[in-house]
């Protein structure tokens, strides 16, 4: 199996900045696309933002120029470093990923647990 282990959220003000980090772990033969995303309080979980395993980014509108997502694939580690925070980012932010386990056959979504985000005055 696969284990996310998120850190890096916490408390901020609006215009500040939080990395957070996720780190996969396990018996790993490899991992393709690796996801952030969130989600507010009574509503679905949104895409925060996407990289796969060559680089190639895609991020939700809302986040656009102030998020950026990064991964280092030797370390199996997903990173999404969040400036010009607004209130309306506040959110459980939640890793994700597809990979493929040693002897397995077909690839598997991944979650970690959450790290609360909040952005207030």
């Amino acid at each position: 199996q696969v284990q996310l282990v998120e850190s890096g959220g916490g408390s901020v003000q609006p215009g500040g900045s939080l990395r957070l980090s996720c780190a996969a772990s396990g018996s790993i033969l490899s991992i393709g696309t690796m996801d952030w995303y969130r989600q507010h309080p009574g509503k679905q979980r949104e895409l925060v933002a996407a990289i796969n395993n060559g680089g190639t980014t895609n991020y939700a509108d809302s986040v656009k120029s102030r998020f950026t997502i990064s991964r280092d694939n030797a370390k199996n580690t997903v990173y999404l470093q969040m400036n010009s925070l607004k209130p309306e980012d506040t959110a459980v932010y939640y890793c994700h990923a597809r990979a493929i386990v040693v002897g397995g056959q077909y690839w598997g979504d991944y979650w970690g647990q959450g790290t609360q985000v909040t952005v207030s005055s």
